[in-house]
């Protein structure tokens, strides 16, 4: 009989991915005053590559990259290293809000996701990418109809590459996902930046940012440049314009311990892709390097107060919920243990994928509102940055979805109530064979679909 009370005692509540002999000594933090052509705020993603696209496009260009703790500490080393090409959240949203460019943005993907593998190539970071595509899995009958089309597997087809018992039918895209290992390929990034000239400070807090392109940096130092871009994403923003745009919505994850030769040979697995079902609470799963697998998502839980807080990483009963999942999933591996649980907070917005803009005369520029796809994208989204600081008109500049922005969120307590009715709405939907109630059908309506 499973407990996951046992199979959880000896999980470290930290994440996997940073807990690793491979993670580098911490950086200083900025001390004095300095200058620069571009000062980038953030060391997740989004910065790293502003930071390296920064210096490809102009060599000789003065970087500094801040970030308030450590790099990729946040959302970029917790997710589940989900490498996507799309810049939309999957395309059905993406031709539901962008019908007449959507096109022009899966290809722009497509591009991204290609230029991420050759830099990876060309600097030798090793983060374990493989380009597996992605696998998507119906377990509710009324899931199959989505997943018709080119790349569909039947029932026995799905289960031949994945096998799984609670599996109906499957979609597999074999080309538009990799998985990887998301802290090695921070840190990598971070040292092509270094080597290229960019200056990275640790534990650096922007406390204040001034029109004139001065940021206020802990209590006793400033940086000066000439252009800013803001990669906070889920923190709070130096520009309080932008704050209503996004909430934090917690994800939490497990870690298994890996699996044995013979385990492995129990559930197939031989093409390693990365998987999720296709509920509105989902889970989303992958092999590691050393063949544990990554089971994360289905709870995606909002505190009221849009606060993030380090306290909010673990949350027992959703890691009990996961533990109970992933046995109901592949009972053949039931007797596993999980070696690591935490959670973290994505950069949420009301149009699930990222949004830009300018402030102080085109001075500073921002991207945030990923919404948890924002390891590929995070890279466009740096160029387009770029593009904006720059006064460039591009392709990328002259999107649609780069020149609006999302509907934003109320105050609260109305975000807290509006938050809490649609997971119960998605949850009522997924038990009642995905019809949409009138509160969800509104939400489309007003272009906040929530659909996972």
């Amino acid at each position: 009989m499973f407990n996951a009370t046992s199979a959880l005692a000896a999980a470290a509540p930290v994440p996997y991915w940073l807990d690793s002999a491979d993670r580098p000594a911490p950086r200083p933090a900025l001390r004095g005053s300095v200058s620069a052509d571009l000062a980038i705020v953030g060391g997740g993603f989004t910065g790293l590559w502003a930071a390296v696209r920064a210096k490809e496009r102009d060599p000789d260009r003065n970087v500094v990259l801040v970030e308030g703790a450590r790099i990729g500490w946040a959302a970029t080393g917790r997710n589940g290293g989900f490498c996507e090409a799309s810049l939309t959240h999957g395309e059905a949203n993406g031709r539901e809000r962008w019908p007449e460019e959507y096109a022009t943005l899966e290809r722009l993907g497509l591009e991204n996701l290609d230029a991420i593998e050759e830099t990876l190539k060309k600097h030798d970071i090793d983060c374990d990418f493989r380009r597996t595509g992605a696998l998507t899995v119906a377990t509710q009958p009324h899931q199959i109809a989505d997943l018709e089309g080119d790349g569909h597997l039947d029932r026995e087809a799905v289960r031949a590459e994945l096998d799984s018992p609670t599996f109906l039918a499957g979609h597999w895209e074999k080309h538009g996902t990799a998985i990887v290992d998301p802290a090695r390929l921070a840190w990598g990034l971070a040292r092509v930046a270094e080597q290229a000239g960019v200056r990275i400070f640790e534990r650096s807090v922007v406390r204040g940012l001034a029109a004139d392109g001065t940021l206020r940096i802990n209590d006793d130092a400033t940086v000066r440049a000439n252009r800013i871009a803001l990669g906070t994403n889920v923190f709070r923003s130096p520009l309080k314009r932008i704050r209503p745009y996004t909430v934090p919505v917690y994800d939490y994850v497990l870690m298994t311990e890996p699996l044995s030769r013979t385990q492995l040979d129990e559930i197939g697995w031989r093409n390693r892709q990365g998987v999720s079902d296709s509920g509105n609470q989902f889970h989303y799963y992958r092999l590691t390097e050393d063949d544990r697998i990554l089971w994360g998502g289905y709870d995606a839980v909002y505190y009221f107060g849009r606060k993030v807080r380090r306290k909010y990483d673990q949350r027992p009963a959703t890691f009990h919920r996961l533990a109970e999942h992933f046995v109901e999933t592949f009972p053949q591996l039931e007797g596993i243990g999980f070696t690591h649980k935490w959670g973290g907070a994505i950069d949420t917005c009301s149009r699930f994928c990222a949004f830009f803009g300018t402030a102080y005369a085109g001075r500073v520029a921002y991207a945030s509102g990923y919404t948890g796809l924002g390891v590929g994208a995070s890279r466009f989204g740096a160029d387009v940055m770029l593009d904006l600081l720059a006064g460039d008109r591009t392709e990328r500049t002259e999107l649609e979805m780069v020149r609006t922005r999302p509907i934003p969120f109320p105050p609260e307590p109305a975000a807290y109530a509006g938050i809490q009715l649609t997971r119960a709405a998605l949850a009522r939907a997924d038990r009642d064979g995905g019809r949409r109630n009138l509160w969800l059908r509104s939400l489309d309506a007003l272009g906040m679909g929530f659909d996972s």
